[in-house]
């Protein structure tokens, strides 16, 4: 597992110097970062598999096609699943005015991702005509990114918080509502209705999310479907493959497989 900054720590923290930096990077091994902050903006994703990010608010998991954008100041953690190929751009503040204010996931585009090819050989001098063109049009495509509604929102009470916890924890737990609500003390009505409106979720359905969420994770690092839905806490894998291709339109054997491009949740 690697922790090692995709782009050096002083370019990083520092709102100072070129208004925009880009890198690729790939690597045989996971990569893992602690929770953390920096003073520019950020828009990073893989190619391959999926990444895991998690902020105060919300848990995104954001397959290969979608990308995370993390404002400036806001603190996030991030891992891979299985080798690591992917990207990162970094916006100094004043580029990220008409940007989203919250982390969110978005549609990556071909023309983007192309452009940060680019922009990741570029040398440590300014930028010349030619490059600063092409800085804008990424600057461009990042502000007209459809979202890409991926990011499990958590809630914020306390009592609701610690089973959200628990469960991301521990997805194949089988309680039912009422045991969670008897487990945190509080009642299960005001389980049910505080749930929905903090998350925008039916307790279930957000613990269904959270289970596709960790199914993408695991397929993502190689493990066989079978593993995958008993692992999740499904009764038998026909179930779990019904729900895999009723959230994101394909077979999760057909994903594992590589069939992931532009891959969205549908329900």
């Amino acid at each position: 597992m690697s922790s090692k900054p995709l782009l050096p720590a002083a370019r990083v923290h520092s709102a100072g110097g070129r208004w925009i930096y880009a890198v690729d990077q790939a690597s045989a091994a996971p990569r893992a970062t602690a929770p953390h902050s920096h003073a520019r903006g950020q828009l990073f994703g893989t190619d391959v598999g999926v990444l895991t990010v998690q902020t105060g608010a919300s848990r995104c998991v954001v397959p290969a096609a979608q990308a995370v954008w993390i404002p400036p100041g806001v603190t996030h953690g991030a891992q891979t699943h299985g080798p690591f190929v992917g990207w990162a751009v970094y916006l100094a503040p004043e580029a990220c005015e008409d940007l989203p204010g919250a982390p969110c996931t978005l549609s990556m585009s071909v023309l983007l991702r192309a452009a940060i090819a680019r922009a990741a050989t570029w040398t440590e001098a300014p930028l010349d005509p030619k490059q600063q063109r092409i800085a804008a049009v990424i600057a461009d495509e990042i502000r007209a990114l459809a979202p890409a509604p991926t990011a499990l929102p958590m809630p914020v009470d306390t009592r609701l918080r610690n089973i959200a916890d628990a469960l991301i924890a521990d997805p194949a737990d089988t309680r039912r509502l009422r045991e969670w609500a008897d487990w945190a003390a509080v009642a299960p009505r005001t389980l049910t209705r505080r749930f929905a409106v903090e998350t925008g979720y039916a307790f279930e359905t957000w613990r269904h999310r959270l289970r596709m969420m960790c199914a993408l994770e695991r397929l993502a690092a190689g493990a066989p479907v079978t593993t995958v839905a008993l692992d999740l806490g499904y009764d038998n894998v026909s179930a779990f493959i019904a729900r895999f291709r009723a959230t994101f339109g394909i077979t999760p054997g057909r994903y594992a497989a590589g069939g992931c491009a532009g891959l969205t949740l549908t329900s």
